[in-house]
């Protein structure tokens, strides 16, 4: 049975521990916004779609437990403001969150903006949002995976095995095995305008390594990781991890104490290595179409 990244029902949810595998298999329970903000900058979990979806569960968890105004509209609309400002400032690099957060208060406003519209009824609607937003994500991963293995296989010579390398959470395309054909498949935390893509650090090198060896690079990314507001990915924010993940194994120091320390969580590919194309659940686009499928489907 495969893993789940995280377990939702109304007013319950945990997240797999992801730090602590392989060694450990523990699911933990994710009470409020406070709790979701320190496994999404911890890294306990993990992939930008589900930092967002984490983020705004523990937001729905919170809301059922009847936490937040009850009487008044307008302050139930700041409550939920607040929280998801909270949810911003854990991992500034993945666009999903500051995406979904941007989206949720929209439909917050439109919802206050009913007429008729009680607190309660708001209060519900913001949580079936929400619920709606973890439907989607699981129609989507299957989306992707469909796009990408029907690209893929299309290159293969008569149709037989191919070996994936994966780098990242790359969903239902993550899978390996021997065959006559090789391909790259990585995931995004955030994809710039241009095609450039964030992802975990070591993307950029094996981008270079498979353009070297003439082997299909790809990104395997939903449309909530494409920003297009950003024109390229030298503008896309980069975190960096505590230097402590690099000179301690155990709490046991292993460097200088006075070494100094780069940990950037991420690094850039340039949208000229990605010669597989970018995969959405929309289907498999060159970085230089992506702009254009993202304005004819609504701008996201």
């Amino acid at each position: 049975m495969a893993l789940e990244s995280l377990r939702y029902q109304r007013g319950s949810l945990e997240v797999l521990n992801q730090r602590l595998l392989p060694g450990q298999l523990r699911y933990e329970r994710v009470g409020d916004v406070e709790r979701a903000w320190g496994a999404i900058r911890d890294m306990e979990v993990r992939g930008a779609p589900a930092i967002a979806l984490v983020g705004c569960l523990s937001l729905a968890v919170e809301l059922a437990g009847g936490s937040g105004p009850t009487e008044d509209l307008g302050a139930l609309e700041e409550f939920v403001g607040q929280r998801l400002g909270v949810l911003l400032g854990a991992r500034p690099t993945a666009v999903n969150m500051a995406r979904e957060a941007q989206r949720l208060r929209a439909f917050v406003r439109t919802r206050v903006e009913t007429p008729g519209v009680t607190p309660q009824q708001l209060r519900e609607s913001i949580i079936e949002y929400i619920e709606g937003l973890l439907e989607k994500d699981r129609g989507d991963n299957r989306s992707i995976g469909e796009h990408g293995a029907r690209h893929i296989l299309q290159g293969v010579p008569g149709g037989g095995p191919v070996t994936l390398l994966t780098h990242c959470n790359t969903g239902t395309l993550a899978t390996a095995g021997y065959g006559t054909a090789l391909a790259v498949v990585v995931g995004a935390d955030r994809v710039a305008a241009n095609g450039d893509v964030a992802n975990k650090i070591g993307t950029f090198q094996l981008a270079v390594v498979a353009r070297h060896l003439r082997v299909p690079f790809y990104v395997a990314a939903p449309s909530s990781s494409c920003d297009p507001s950003l024109p390229g990915g030298h503008l896309i924010p980069i975190e960096e991890r505590p230097k402590a993940e690099l000179t301690h194994l155990g709490g046991v120091l292993l460097a200088d104490p006075e070494v100094d320390v780069w940990n950037p969580a991420f690094d850039v590919t340039p949208h000229e290595l990605i010669t597989g194309g970018i995969i959405t659940e929309w289907g498999v686009f060159a970085p230089q179409e992506l702009r254009q499928a993202l304005e004819e489907r609504g701008g996201n």
